[in-house]
């Protein structure tokens, strides 16, 4: 019985021991994120006049950059199916 108290015992301090570390790690990150957000440019001002970096492709490259794909993607299957069956 001795043993298992023991074992109790350590179980509730390691399990302690971590809830303690995650609650100080979670308090830090709030800091840290209030503190950084004080000291950084507002994000929307910055977002609003800023042009889009990645301006989606003309709707003609998509399309054809799916045609490869699906030919892909087909070639593929068909030669997972030939292999498996031999």
């Amino acid at each position: 019985m001795n043993t298992l108290n023991d074992g109790l015992l350590l179980m509730a301090l390691g399990m302690g021991t971590v809830f303690a570390f995650l609650v100080i790690m979670s308090l830090w990150i709030g800091f840290s994120s209030r503190l950084l957000a004080q000291s950084s440019p507002d994000a929307d001002a910055t977002a609003s006049s800023a042009p889009a970096a990645g301006a989606p492709a003309a709707p003609q490259d998509s399309l054809q950059n799916q045609g490869i794909l699906i030919a892909v993607l087909s070639a593929a299957i068909e030669r997972y199916r030939a292999e498996r069956q031999d």
